[in-house]
């Protein structure tokens, strides 16, 4: 049982708890996990895995992101926008995704909002949430982690006033921590240095 600290790895490095579970947490944790993205589609993509995470646990969205990706057309905001209802209604039956209504619908209204913006724009609005690295100290173990914050707050009702829907404060900070723009890795882990 962990007391919040950074672990010993299956390679003996030092990583955040939450990452030892499952290879897959761990190839995701060193490689993905806090590493800026940017770019339109690749945020869109984040957020709307985000938010069919919302209520499960990480792991089974990642291990359906293949699924997501092929069923959502790897996650082209024009592509998705121009879905339809027929494409609704087989993302609706289809087994490689979380079939929920509500993150279905949401996942599309989401990609004709955006289809709408200027390219580069997601991506400005997003990071210009991100908060200044050196404002808050690199956590130390886990409760030194918050769900929510100011900037995640702001960039929540920033993005529900432009049309945006599934993208609560807690939904933000979770795509704020995958997307690099805090870096939310334990002061001690090996991939802190990394990312």
């Amino acid at each position: 049982m962990s007391d919040g600290t950074a672990l010993a790895g299956p390679d003996g490095a030092l990583r955040c708890p939450w990452a030892l579970s499952t290879t897959d947490y761990v190839t995701y944790h060193d490689e993905e996990w806090g590493r800026p993205v940017h770019g339109d589609d690749a945020l869109y993509e984040r957020l709307s895995l985000e938010a069919f995470q919302s209520g499960l646990s990480w792991i089974t969205i990642l291990r359906r992101r293949p699924g997501f990706r092929a069923a959502f057309a790897d996650f082209r905001i024009a592509k998705v926008a121009a879905f339809t209802d027929e494409d609704r209604e087989r993302l609706l039956a289809d087994p490689g995704i979380i079939r929920n209504r509500a993150k279905i619908d949401a996942t599309l209204a989401n990609a004709r909002v955006l289809a709408e913006w200027t390219p580069g724009e997601l991506d400005a609005l997003i990071w210009s949430h991100a908060p200044d690295p050196t404002t808050r100290p690199a956590p130390k173990t886990l409760t030194d982690v918050p769900a929510v914050t100011p900037e995640s707050t702001a960039l929540s009702k920033t993005l529900k006033k432009r049309g945006l829907r599934f993208v609560g404060p807690t939904t933000a900070y979770a795509l704020m921590q995958a997307c690099g723009l805090v870096d939310d890795h334990l002061e001690a882990c090996v991939a802190r240095s990394a990312s």
